[in-house]
Order: C-alpha cells, then sequence, then structure tokens
C-alpha cells in the first residue's frame, strides 16, 4: 500500500469533516493531483500564477466548461481551507461557457 502524504491526508481529513461525498472527494484530489503533476512540484508550492498557467493549459487541451469548474472548486478548497490561504481562492476564477446565438430564422416572403 502507498504511503500517503501529509499534505494529501490534510485535504482528505478536511474534506470528511466538511461531509463531502466520496466522488467529490476523489475528483478533488484527482484535480489537485493532477494540477502538482503539471508542474512537478507540490501544489502548496504553487501560486495563483501557477494556477492561472493551469487553467489556461487545460483550456487550450479543449477540457468541457463542466469539468474546468470542477477543477476550479478542487483548487478553490485546497487554497482555502487545506492551505488556510484567505485570499487566493476568491481570485482564482471560474469558467464561463460561452453565449451562443440563437438560430435566426429566415421570415417568408410572403403568407
Amino acid at each position: 500500500m502507498a504511503q500517503v502524504s501529509p499534505l494529501r491526508r490534510r485535504m482528505i481529513e478536511d474534506m470528511t469533516v466538511r461531509n463531502l461525498s466520496p466522488a467529490t472527494q476523489g475528483s478533488y484530489l484527482n484535480a489537485v493531483s493532477k494540477f502538482s503533476r503539471y508542474f512537478g512540484r507540490s501544489p502548496d508550492h504553487l501560486g495563483l500564477g501557477d494556477v492561472h498557467a493551469f487553467q489556461v493549459h487545460l483550456v487550450a487541451t479543449g477540457i468541457s466548461w463542466p469539468a474546468l469548474n470542477q477543477i476550479v472548486c478542487a483548487l478553490r478548497f485546497f487554497y482555502g481551507v487545506t492551505l488556510g490561504h484567505s485570499t487566493i481562492p476568491e481570485r482564482i476564477a471560474y469558467a464561463r461557457e460561452p453565449r451562443k446565438l440563437p438560430v435566426v430564422l429566415k421570415v417568408p416572403t410572403r403568407w
């Protein structure tokens, strides 16, 4: 069995105390792990600029808007709750899906 890092254990404890579902916990852990692997460093050594660069990378890969927002939620939780930073989470922006113009039907010239 692999040993769990103290930071990961603390995040799991924070999510358990807040009664997050097992699926949400798995999703959040996966998101923070993906973030950490992208930069090759521990996530507690990464800052707001790194979060922004990661978001740009994810958008460039064509990730769906709901999936991107789930990763944003995970990072906001990690920085706000697990690390206790008060200013970083509020500066991590959620993604807004671009609005599409409605299809305009051609009006017949004769009724």
